[in-house]
């Protein structure tokens, strides 16, 4: 009874063992793959603001994060989705930021990610990542699109 139980025991490691670091490596390079083909950020349209607008870092100040698709204010769409391809341990997911005039319902540029979580052998330490490009998100993207109407 005891070795049955043991054996019960270690099933779970064993079949880590044998797939969590292949499937770990294959989801890093579907990753890799599918930011080779559309991952980055696009800039479509730049935007000239007046100085006050941006803070001392040269970010614009009327972002609010936590505000969803008003994080922009009135006059611009900010969208953000993930799509999972894998869900659970590991997962694998394509995260998507865009931001729209509202006026003209015009896209003036989005971020594209890749990024998988997971797929470690158990222990009590945190699991690894991998994401790519290397710059992506709302903050380098806002950067991009939104530039200071005096500044040359």
């Amino acid at each position: 009874m005891k070795t049955h139980l043991f054996a019960l025991l270690l099933l779970p490691l064993a079949t880590a063992c044998t797939s969590g670091p292949i499937v770990k490596a294959e989801l890093d390079n579907e990753v890799k793959r599918l930011c080779a083909i559309d991952g980055g950020i696009k800039v479509y349209e730049t935007v000239k603001l007046p100085a006050d607008k941006f803070n001392e870092w040269g970010q614009v100040n009327f972002y609010r994060p936590t505000q969803g698709e008003n994080a922009l204010g009135p006059e611009y769409v900010f969208v953000s989705e993930i799509h999972y391809y894998r869900k659970g341990n590991p997962q694998m997911a394509r995260y998507d930021i865009k931001v729209i005039r509202r006026s003209d319902g015009k896209l003036l540029g989005e971020s594209i990610s890749y990024g998988r979580g997971g797929g470690d052998l158990p222990s009590p330490s945190y699991g690894s990542s991998f994401h790519c490009p290397k710059e992506y998100g709302d903050i380098p993207l806002l950067t991009k699109i939104f530039n200071q109407a005096n500044k040359e």
